[in-house]
């Protein structure tokens, strides 16, 4: 028997390796440019356009797409990336369908959008070919900023403290940066490394140093980050996991879906990535959407997302349950995990069904027991360190509009913080906007 036909267990090399070349290949290949100037030419250039609403970082979409439409493509670049540094990943990962392209004149009048998030993707990298950086630093400012996490969020902040004049040290807990655009999402969708390249590129503006190794809570104080430099900008994520506080929950093989896809995302040799045959996954987000089929496309026969509520209600988009679905991962809803069977060793996990009573969901009698030899827990994540003396906001680091918290001199962005949506685009607006602030109040004590 091959070891792609293994009939059971947790194992590596269910697929060849033309099958992970071809299942992990680009989701959605770039442009030609032939191409992306016909798509451009779909754009109604709305003069009072929604898709700019729509926009967590407000990109003027219409602009850059009428720059494209002109062949002045490296302009469209600079457009995006004036609003969102980290255009090109967020070309990829960006749920655009239910932002910019939800929103487009297009998709309300045809049922079909500009594809703009192809299109943003079609300009950044454009530009980012020609290995230049539109961007230059101000004179120095003589001030330092600390900033906790090279994430979207730290990495968006410490941009714009650099074009400023700031000096910034960003302290990572990982030996690389990018945040989840490195470690936390489908490899389909970020291919040939690109998370580190466009890294690299961003720090081409200079005036930021990067101390791998460097974890808040471990031998990194924010107390010490405050007396050290003139302001901290916190962003660095969400690093502890939700539990199933189920009795067997430590069994071999009930892993977090999201050390799953950072294992996957570091992977040399994906054919030498053990998987199951029958696979659970339980969670309603991208995470459990990401873990699911990947799994799948690793050679899973059987893979199924268990969520407690309806469809409707989990926060992958539409687009990402229909891929999953496409794919083959079996979507069950209403149902809570109330047990891993297995005795020791797993063997699967029982399920009751839920419903809503007086508006709260309940769990029901009736139960249900998937077999699975592997379980992904992708019920959300928390902070791995409360950082002493902030306010709190439920699980999350109070903030106002622009990211200051309770501690004067302090901010925060991103997955951390209170407030926004846990995407990638919304994470560049939040560290953004901080560092405008920051700038503000430092120019202001000067």
């Amino acid at each position: 028997m091959t070891e792609h036909l293994r009939a059971s267990g947790v194992a590596a090399g269910r697929v060849s390796q033309d099958s992970i070349d071809a299942n992990f290949s680009d989701l959605h290949p770039a442009y030609a440019p032939h191409e992306a100037m016909v798509a451009a030419d779909r754009c109604y250039f709305c003069h009072d356009a929604p898709c700019i609403t729509a926009c967590p970082t407000a990109i003027d979409i219409p602009l850059f797409i009428r720059q494209i439409a002109t062949g002045t493509s490296e302009a469209a670049a600079e457009t995006i990336l004036e609003q969102n540094i980290l255009g090109g990943m967020c070309a990829r990962v960006c749920p655009t369908e239910t932002l910019c392209e939800q929103a487009c004149v297009r998709e309300a009048a045809e049922g079909k959008p500009v594809e703009i998030g192809r299109l943003q993707r079609h300009a950044t990298d454009t530009l980012m070919a020609q290995d230049v950086h539109p961007f230059t630093r101000a004179d120095a400012t003589g001030k330092t900023v600390a900033v906790v996490g090279a994430g979207p969020a730290g990495l968006a902040c410490a941009h714009r403290l650099a074009m400023h004049g700031h000096d910034v040290v960003i302290f990572e807990a990982r030996a690389k940066g990018g945040g989840l655009n490195e470690f936390g999402i489908a490899a389909y969708k970020s291919t040939e490394d690109f998370a580190q390249k466009e890294l690299d590129w961003l720090l081409q503006i200079g005036g930021i140093e990067i101390r791998y190794g460097q974890a808040l809570g471990e031998g990194l104080s924010l107390t010490s980050l405050q007396s050290d430099f003139d302001a901290v900008f916190l962003g660095m994520g969400l690093g502890g996991v939700n539990a199933l506080a189920l009795e067997g929950e430590e069994t071999d093989h009930v892993i977090d879906a999201v050390a799953f896809i950072a294992d996957l995302r570091q992977a040399e040799d994906l054919t030498a990535l053990p998987v199951g045959r029958r696979v659970v996954v339980i969670g309603g987000g991208m995470t459990a959407v990401d873990a699911a089929v990947q799994s799948k496309l690793l050679g899973a026969e059987d893979v199924t997302i268990v969520y407690r509520r309806g469809q409707e209600a989990m926060s992958a988009s539409k687009y990402e349950q229909d891929l999953a679905q496409q794919k083959g991962v079996r979507i069950v809803c209403n149902a809570a995990p109330v047990g891993i069977e297995g005795n020791g060793s797993l063997s699967g996990v029982t399920f009751a069904y839920t419903e809503a009573q007086d508006g709260k969901l309940v769990v029901t009698d009736e139960t249900f027991t998937l077999p699975a030899d592997q379980v992904f827990k992708a019920i959300g994540q928390t902070l791995a360190e409360t950082p002493e003396a902030l306010k709190l906001d439920g699980r999350k680091i109070s903030v106002d509009d622009v990211g200051r918290t309770s501690v004067a001199g302090v901010w925060a962005g991103g997955d951390c913080a209170a407030g926004g949506d846990d995407l990638t685009v919304t994470a560049v607006a939040e560290g953004r906007d901080a560092a405008l602030d920051i700038h503000a109040t430092l120019a202001g004590a000067s």
